[in-house]
């Protein structure tokens, strides 16, 4: 099983590189849709990315048609949306013989309104208010995608970690000009 993240045009370096960064914390996949807005080695782009460029799968496809053209049989593929009325966390995501590929729209227009007709029992939501027209496309993927991690158990990351520098340890070095008196004497 692995999780896809698919970035239909993208426009904004900054979206794309947290994007990639969220990818490379919790091995999943990132399909670029060409055209991009910008160039993958720009110094936006990177930043954006910090150092984790080198930790993400990164495929990049021609075009729509060429990216359909690449999912196989145990491949389940939904596209988020706002116009969609499905909720994205009633959908199963933890079958172990399937990838699951996310896609998401360019951050002005979206996906196209002829691929998600033909796909449309595959479209899915974030719930919000009507106090915003969208959320961000960085955030968005990060939602949906820490859902389908759930489902699955967290498969391959890990649930805990020891620092050296603990700092829910008894033994962790704090500052004192940290400290504060949160009740008590």
């Amino acid at each position: 099983m692995t999780n896809h993240v698919v970035l239909y045009e993208p426009l904004m370096p900054a979206n794309t590189g947290n994007i990639a960064r969220t990818c490379a914390g919790t091995n999943t996949v990132l399909d670029l849709i060409e055209p991009l807005g910008f160039q993958i080695d720009n110094k936006k782009m990177k930043r954006a990315g910090l150092d984790y460029w080198d930790r993400v799968e990164v495929r990049r496809h021609d075009d729509l048609a060429d990216f359909l053209g690449k999912l196989g049989p145990q491949d389940e593929l939904y596209l988020i949306s706002k116009f969609s009325s499905r909720n994205y966390a009633e959908v199963d995501y933890s079958a172990t013989e399937k990838n699951y590929y996310f896609v998401f729209g360019k951050e002005t227009t979206g996906l196209p309104e002829t691929f998600m007709r033909e796909y449309e029992e595959r479209n899915l939501r974030i719930p919000m208010s009507d106090n915003i027209r969208c959320y961000n496309l960085a955030n968005s993927v990060a939602i949906v995608l820490l859902e389908a991690l759930r489902q699955q158990h967290f498969a391959g990351l890990e649930t805990t970690h020891h620092y050296e520098n603990d700092k829910l340890k008894d033994n962790y070095q704090r500052s004192s000009r940290y400290e504060r008196n949160l009740g008590g004497e």
